[in-house]
């Protein structure tokens, strides 16, 4: 089962991604894909991993490169987020620009195939004005975009926070 919840920026969507995991019996894994730039950067990851203290979670911090990742066994994996994935597989290691659409559906598959339920976060990008923006920024929202909406076709429920408020798109509610 894939659960793909979107909504913007501190909506809730990390808590409620983690209620619904540690609702499914079973190995829990947490896979982290924000690479953690400054202080700022630093601060969020610590306060993510407070949320998930005692719950249960295997954290696998993986910025890239889902494709060949392997659990030891089979269980509810919640991916964090699909924003920060894109945005690390869109460059290269020469900072040269990519498409990261096929890394990331590649992820999704593989990541798909090995677990029972697959939890998936990401925001929802595009809804405002983007005049003025750099190239690279515009690619990237777009990249999002696609990605999103290809995710959100194979998934099982969509769901969209806002205020902690989660509203059902697709599917049925999870918990």
């Amino acid at each position: 089962m894939i659960i793909l919840l979107t909504g913007g920026s501190g909506c809730g969507k990390s808590s409620y991604a983690e209620k619904i995991a540690v609702s499914i019996p079973g190995q829990r894994y947490y896979l982290a894909a924000m690479q953690p730039f400054g202080a700022g950067g630093a601060e969020k990851v610590a306060r993510h991993r407070k949320m998930r203290e005692g719950k249960g979670f295997e954290t696998i911090e993986r910025y890239r490169d889902y494709k060949s990742l392997c659990f030891p066994e089979r269980g509810t994996a919640l991916l964090e987020c699909i924003c920060n994935l894109t945005a690390n597989e869109m460059f290269d290691e020469n900072y040269n620009l990519l498409d990261p659409y096929e890394e990331v559906m590649k992820g999704i598959d593989n990541l798909e195939a090995n677990c029972d339920n697959l939890i998936i976060i990401t925001n929802d990008v595009g809804s405002d004005v983007q005049s003025g923006y750099s190239e690279e920024t515009k690619a990237y929202v777009e990249s999002i975009g696609r990605i999103n909406r290809e995710i959100a076709e194979r998934a099982d429920c969509v769901l969209e926070l806002v205020a902690g408020i989660p509203i059902l798109l697709k599917g049925e509610m999870p918990i």
